[in-house]
């Protein structure tokens, strides 16, 4: 019997599987790493507020502690975002004319809430409590980055779940000492991981990553 195809389409036909597979490969890793990306993170991006509030005037300029304007995050879930009482200590004095603070003035007098748009935030299926990380040696920078460098808050790290894991599985490479917490300047010595390992024996921190620990 006559061949009907030419022998060459035995290489082509490999060629093609082959081909199939490494395309298929190749756009899952481009899903995976365009899902990583800011493009859906939206980190590092400003978002736009009400009022242009600076953490990098506040915090490096003034020296303003993260706790003065956070109140409950050493004791809470939720680190807490300031009443307007909290800007009008200063701002019933400082810049009280100013019209870029305007917004903050009005908010004072209709005792009416400033709506804020909301940077770090998580899916709702999501439970994170802010005390259970800062008493234990978590910083905010870990999380927050160096919102001292930030005219305008933005959204540091991805927030994704792979991340949270990241530091779940390997708490010695983030821990710091509780003095330290809030020391936004602070940086990781270059034995971190060894003294990471002492800090989670004296600070009890067990390695929780069961699904339950953060979708309840």
């Amino acid at each position: 019997m006559s061949q009907i195809f030419h022998r060459s389409t035995n290489s082509l036909s490999k060629f093609s599987v082959f081909g199939a597979l490494f395309l298929l490969f190749g756009l899952v890793w481009v899903l995976l790493e365009v899902n990583r990306s800011s493009y859906v993170t939206r980190a590092h991006e400003a978002r736009p507020q009400p009022v242009p509030f600076s953490h990098a005037h506040h915090v490096a300029g003034l020296g303003v502690d993260c706790r003065y304007c956070h109140t409950s995050v050493e004791r809470a879930a939720y680190a807490g975002i300031p009443p307007t009482k909290t800007c009008m200590n200063c701002h019933s004095q400082i810049w009280s004319q100013s019209p870029t603070l305007e917004p903050v003035r009005a908010s004072f007098r209709s005792d009416k809430s400033i709506e804020w748009t909301r940077v770090h935030d998580l899916p709702d299926f999501v439970y994170f409590n802010h005390s259970a990380h800062v008493n234990k040696g978590v910083g905010c920078s870990t999380c927050h980055g160096r919102v001292d460098q930030m005219p305008l808050m933005w959204q540091e790290k991805s927030l994704q779940m792979e991340w949270c894991l990241d530091c779940h599985r390997h708490p010695e490479r983030y821990l710091r000492p509780k003095a330290e917490v809030f020391n936004i300047a602070w940086n990781p010595p270059a034995d971190q991981e060894e003294k990471g390992r002492d800090l989670v024996k004296e600070y009890a921190v067990h390695t929780r990553t069961t699904c339950s620990t953060c979708h309840r």
